[in-house]
Formats: C-alpha cells, structure tokens, sequence
C-alpha cells in the first residue's frame, strides 16, 4: 500500500538549517499517521526564489550537506525534497528521492521559466531525463512546477502508462492563477490518464506570497483533494483507496487577496525579525485598510500609528482615524505638523519669493510626515509601512521620500477599487472602518478643499484603463476603443510612463497581480519612446 503526503511547508529563504528541521519534522509527522511517501515542495531545502545566492558555492554545498543529514534522520519512509543540485559547475533546479537513509536518485527540472519573478535561466540548466519509478507495482514519475505545464512533456509521459505524476512547485499567488493550475493538471491528469499530486509552497517571501492550495486530481482530469489556503498543511493520498468524489475548489477574489496581503505583511516581519509595525493614520480608505490588515495579521499590540495633522486636516478625517485606532485597539499618537512646516516655508520664503504655492508645498508636507515616521521606524526599530495603492503609483500621484517613505508597501499592487472592496470585506462581520471613510470622497489634504479627483478622473474609470495598460499592455488605440476617451487615455498614460523613476524607487510591497511593478513589469527609466505618438 502506498500513502504519500504532500507537505506544503513555509520555508524561509537561506535557512538551509531552519527548512531541514522542517523537512525532517512533517516526515515524522506523516510517518506516524501511517504515510510511507512524503512530497516537499520546490527548493524546500533552499526556500524559493533563492536568486543571486545560487552564485554563492558555499550555499549550495551547503544545502547538499543538509539534504544527506536529512535523509540520515529521517528511516522507514520515502522522501521527495526539493532542494539545488550541482554537477560538473552546472546548477539544477532538482528533486531528490531518499529511501533507507540515503538518497537513490536525483531528478533536474526540464523546462525552467524565465517570465515574471522567475529567472530561473540565469541560474540554473535544464535536465534531460525522464525517469520513471515503480513502487508497490505503482509507475510513477518526478516533476518540477513548469514541467507539467509543457504539452511536449507531458506527452512523452502519456506513453509511459503511469499510475500518478508528483509535481514540485513553487507557484506565487496571482488573481488569475489558480484557474490556471486548474486547467494545467486536469489537462495533465487526463491526458497521461493518471493521478496528479501537486504540492505546492505556502508563505511570504519579500513581494512573493505561495497560496499553497496543493491538489490532486484524478485520471479524469477532477480534484478529488485540495490543502489549505495561505498555510502550511499536509494532505494525504492512497492509492487504493484513494474515493472518486471530487471537491469543489472556491474562489473568494476578495478574500484571496485580503488572505495574501495577510500573509505577506506577517511572513515578511518574522523572517526579517521584526518586532512591531509603524504606520502614519490619516483617516482615509488607504491606511484605514492598511492598518486593520496588519493588525489582523501580527496581532494589535505589535502595531503602532502616527496621526500628523496639518492645517488642511479635515475635522472628520482627524476623527476617523482615532475611531479605526480605537476599533482595533492601537497604540496611537498625534503629531501635530504645522509649526514644523511654518518653518520650512520661513527658510524657504528668500528663495521662493514671487512664486505662487504649488506641489512644492504639498510634498513638503508629505515629506516632514515621512521624516518623522522615519525618525520613529529608526529609534524603535518597527517596520514602516507605506499605505499608496496601485492606482495612485502607477499615475505617480505620491510623494518621494513623503507619503513612499518605508519599508513596505502593503497596498503598492492593489488598485483603488480593490482597495474600497478590502474595506468592505473587512467590515462585513463588524463595522471597523469607520463608514464615513468608506463613502467621503478620497484626498490627500495637502491643500484646501483637495480631492483626487482634481488630477485623478473618478478611480472606477481609471482603475479600468490602469488595467488595460499595465495588466493586459494595450497600446492607446486599443484603449480607446473599448470606449474610453482619447484624452483621458492619453493623460493616464503619459503619466503611467513619466513615474517610472518615482516606482524604481519605492518599498516593495505584497504581489497579487500578473504585472506587479518590479520585476513583472520592468521599464526603462530614461525612455523617449511615446505611446501616443
């Protein structure tokens, strides 16, 4: 009989000693609940992506050292371990399979993906084997993530008359990707007529979140089985027993991504130690979420605000941000910072004589905020996050060294819309966000009587040519035709191309989109290139 558990497991990135641990305790684990097979997921050993650190020798010695101490400690079960293989200076994306303390054979991923976060051509060669293994009179075989999602592959192993395919992977959150897997192994599955074990990583790694979700499907091509979402979780198939009922995988857009920015925010401050988070509280819909969001996924008490009023503070913007504070039981202070800028346009007023106030003045204030979040982030050591959302950095609508002061930017790959649907999620069990600071129109308050919608259109209709232009990269004739207007489309685009340097310079921030800014959508700065020429 054969039981294997496919272990999806939050390893940290250069922990080789950390993820070892890991691996040889959910093997014991699996073992006593009578599994004889356990799966890790891809580059368990290392934690996915690794990027430069393969250029490193001693950390790939390093993790082949772990995986022998691993298969040492770890008798009476097989194991399938993700981890960097090394063979003549050449490095490989590999699988090892351990049975009886020592490790019998070693599988190199085929197809390596060079799209998105994946460079994995930089580092790594391709395999060229296509081994199969039997077991209990069970054929199986060995792949890597992009593996199956290759037709070609896939093909050579339908000829192989398999009983199950395990598949490794490492594959990061996106709003469109688990349709994606859904489609891939139920084409995998019906088209090699076998079992699909897909064990996939869960956790946060810099913008990176794994959504973990391992599945297996059946020779039909259905789901007969799905891990948790957003967490560790092992589950379990055998193959005789194995029922024919199938699941029915969910998918909630909006809790998905509230479920990832979770995630993000809480793996990024535990695995880069640190201890609370510093956020500046204005009392709009951006850092209202923001902050429900973080203390939702480090706990209240971990959690600190800053509320830094000027003179264009609004009265019920003061308010609602010490009635979210107070909602969530935050740790807040106010820092009043009129006289702080009285100052600065005192010094300034010799130099900027006969000239009329203008952004010069806003972003001064911006600034001393960011300053004094800065001052606090460097005296107390907490992680400052960043509360812009997508929609106002891709337009360039924020403040370098102000309002994009931090460490990270929880809210940088969601738009504004998403951003009032978190609220509203958020709200859907018991008011947090204050009301008022769902339905009051959006400003920044750096002048009187501000609203975005001065040098924003309305965020329904921008959001929409954002997604046309930057997730789907429609040209501005094609924008237009889907019926926005010729001007409009123009603006926004021009000022989409104009902010690269203001983005090349901002906090990472938690990925959820298939063009996320970084290493998704990678423009040049100095760019004479016009899309509306």
């Amino acid at each position: 009989m054969i039981k294997i558990a496919l272990a999806q497991i939050n390893p940290t990135v250069g922990d080789i000693k950390g993820n070892a641990s890991q691996i040889v305790e959910k093997t014991k684990k699996a073992k006593e609940r009578g599994a004889n097979f356990i799966v890790f997921p891809e580059l368990a050993l290392t934690g996915y992506p690794p990027e430069d650190l393969l250029l490193k020798n001693y950390f790939i010695n390093q993790n082949i050292i772990f995986l022998k101490k691993i298969a040492k400690e770890t008798a009476g079960i097989i194991l399938a371990v993700g981890f960097v293989d090394q063979k003549e200076s050449r490095c490989y994306n590999s699988c090892a399979l351990i049975q009886d303390k020592r490790i019998i054979d070693i599988y190199h991923k085929n197809y390596l993906p060079n799209y998105g976060i994946f460079d994995e051509k930089r580092y790594f060669s391709p395999g060229k084997t296509l081994p199969i293994y039997q077991l209990d009179k069970k054929r199986f075989t060995i792949t890597i993530c992009e593996d199956i999602w290759e037709k070609a592959h896939l093909q050579r192993l339908a000829q192989k008359n398999l009983d199950f395919i395990i598949n490794i992977s490492a594959s990061p959150f996106s709003l469109q990707k688990m349709a994606q897997r859904k489609k891939i192994l139920s084409f995998a599955s019906k088209t090699t007529k076998s079992f699909t074990l897909y064990c996939n990583l869960a956790g946060g790694q810099d913008e990176v979140v794994f959504d973990g979700k391992s599945l297996i499907y059946s020779p039909q091509g259905k789901p007969i089985k799905q891990a948790k979402s957003f967490s560790e979780d092992i589950i379990y198939f055998d193959c005789r027993r194995q029922k024919k009922e199938t699941v029915k995988i969910k998918t909630n857009k909006i809790e998905d991504i509230y479920s990832a920015l979770c995630l993000g925010i809480k793996d990024y401050m535990r695995k880069n130690n640190f201890k609370k988070a510093l956020l500046g509280l204005s009392g709009g819909i951006d850092s209202a979420v923001t902050l429900a969001i973080v203390a939702k996924s480090i706990g209240a008490k971990k959690v600190e605000a800053l509320i830094m009023p000027s003179r264009y503070s609004t009265k019920e913007s003061l308010v609602d941000a010490k009635k979210i504070a107070k909602n969530l039981r935050i740790k807040c202070q106010t820092i009043e910072i009129d006289a702080i800028f009285d100052s600065l346009l005192i010094e300034l007023k010799p130099y900027f004589q006969n000239k009329k106030p203008d952004s010069s003045e806003e972003n001064l204030q911006a600034r001393i905020r960011g300053n004094l979040i800065m001052a606090f982030s460097n005296k107390f050591g907490h992680l400052p996050i960043t509360t812009g959302n997508k929609s106002e950095i891709s337009c360039g609508y924020c403040t370098l060294y102000g309002d994009m002061a931090g460490g990270f930017g929880l809210l940088k790959d969601v738009y504004k819309t998403t951003v009032y649907q978190l609220a509203r999620y958020i709200n859907k069990k018991k008011q947090v966000i204050p009301k008022s600071t769902i339905t009051r129109a959006p400003s920044a308050e750096l002048k009187p009587n501000q609203k975005d919608s001065d040098n924003l259109p309305e965020y329904s209709l921008l959001d929409k040519i954002l997604h046309l232009y930057i997730e789907e990269n429609k040209g501005h004739e094609e924008i237009i035709k889907n019926g926005f207007d010729k001007n409009i489309v123009k603006k926004i685009i021009k000022m989409v191309d104009s902010s690269e340097y203001k983005r090349r310079q901002a906090p990472i921030g938690v990925k959820i989109t298939e063009r996320a800014f970084g290493k998704d959508r990678r423009m040049p700065i100095t760019n004479a290139f016009e899309v509306n020429s």
